[in-house]
């Protein structure tokens, strides 16, 4: 792949509220997103999702455990995206300074493309989340 990204499902203590960044740019500029950025040229992939939860929002390692849940390959134009989930231990205070990060009710409808951005991927990321809540969210 030419181009390796992560996003980041991160719940909040009691799995009511879901960390979202409302873009500040294109693309999907006002939209809300995942948390996530760019895989640095031979990063492993979990590694690269808790040093981009970190810089984006404040929440270090030791504040939640991540999994690996799926990846999206999108062969044009080339770019793979990998999808991680975790629950922080404790409250934690968030912060950053490319996005607005916002915490979110998580009775949302997730596919609602005036409201979230691609195209209704991150509904398929929650609704799968879901689908597994017992293992991941644990």
């Amino acid at each position: 792949m030419d181009i390796e990204f992560n996003v980041i499902a991160t719940f909040d203590s009691m799995c009511r509220n879901i960390l979202m960044c409302k873009r500040r740019k294109n693309p999907y500029k006002g939209l809300y997103n995942l948390v996530g950025g760019k895989i640095k040229s031979g990063e492993d992939g979990l590694s690269a999702a808790y040093r981009e939860l970190e810089e984006e929002t404040g929440i270090s390692k030791n504040d939640i455990t991540l999994t690996h849940l799926m990846d999206f390959t999108y062969y044009l134009p080339s770019i793979k995206v990998e999808v991680y989930v975790g629950r922080v231990n404790k409250e934690v205070s968030v912060y950053g300074d490319e996005n607005d990060l916002e915490w979110i009710e998580i009775n949302q409808n997730f596919f609602d493309i005036s409201k979230f951005a691609g195209e209704g991927d991150i509904g398929h990321i929650i609704k799968h989340i879901f689908l597994y809540k017992e293992i991941l969210l644990k």
